[in-house]
């Protein structure tokens, strides 16, 4: 190979570089976006549940909830539960506000496991919140 082929060969490894870097930007912010989506609509659904239900109600959701994580092997949110027990303990709606907000705080964060893992949590709140409350 002649000298003059190395330059272009950088060229073209970095173009390449540069476009999925670019490809890998617009997926993180498309990501971002529904996952901020989605928590502003889990938020909504949330205080709506805090202001509508009797406290007896949101700790049966809660313990359906939590027993879901359990049953798909998602043991590991042990904070999840101990979280969730302070609410129970504290018998008010408010203290449920403050565990939606402070749950997720901890969740969400980089890394593709933990995405998956909050993906996983807010796939079983719709399925739990679908069977309390079927659609009719």
């Amino acid at each position: 190979m002649s000298k003059e082929s190395k330059p272009n060969e950088w060229d073209s490894l970095w173009q390449e570089y540069t476009k999925s870097l670019e490809n890998w930007k617009t997926l993180f912010e498309q990501v971002q976006n529904a996952s901020n989506d989605m928590q502003t609509k889990f938020n909504e659904v949330w205080e709506k549940a805090t202001k509508e239900s009797s406290f007896e109600t949101m700790k049966s959701f809660g313990e359906n909830w939590q027993s879901a994580l359990g049953n798909t092997g998602m043991n590991s949110f042990k904070e999840f539960g101990e979280t969730w027990q302070k609410a129970l303990n504290q018998t008010s709606t408010e203290a449920f506000k403050n565990f939606a907000e402070n749950w997720q705080k901890n969740l969400v964060g980089t890394g593709m496991e933990q995405m998956e893992a909050y993906g996983e949590m807010m796939k079983k709140f719709a399925e739990t919140w679908s069977s309390m409350w079927p659609k009719k």
